[in-house]
């Protein structure tokens, strides 16, 4: 399958290619912080740790990013956004991701910062809340 049919693993129902494959490639930036966080669940479940160091931001960015080998991502559901419209430049997206590896469920439930800077918006950092399984 294609990413012009292929469903987009961020769960918006559109196709990759509609979706979020068109940030990860480099077509267009998302214009919320929803968007960019969609965009990097979806560069998670593809392995694309440039897209995912490219949008974190600077200051909290690490070193470098490895999933646990066997590690797959089964969904995301956004719980609430706060600001992260195109108008603002700070949003806050809670998120819940799920995942199973070594045949082990696990579930991160966190709520992310965002800032935009001149026009772009970069994952800050989050806090991960207690009901996680990780």
């Amino acid at each position: 399958m294609t990413d012009s049919t292929r469903d987009c693993p961020c769960g918006s129902g559109r196709s990759l290619d509609d979706c979020c494959g068109r940030f990860i490639r480099g077509d267009r930036r998302p214009e919320t912080a929803e968007a960019l966080m969609r965009s990097r669940y979806t560069a998670f479940t593809l392995g694309d740790a440039h897209y995912l160091r490219a949008t974190w931001h600077p200051d909290t960015r690490p070193a470098s990013l490895e999933a646990p080998p066997g590690l797959q991502w089964l969904g995301l559901e956004i719980v609430r956004t706060e600001g992260g419209g195109e108008g603002d430049d700070q949003g806050i997206v809670e998120f819940v991701a799920r995942s199973r590896s070594g045949g082990r469920a696990q579930r991160l439930h966190e709520v992310g910062r965002f800032l935009r800077e001149q026009g772009r918006w970069y994952y800050v950092d989050g806090e991960i809340l207690p009901d996680s399984r990780w």
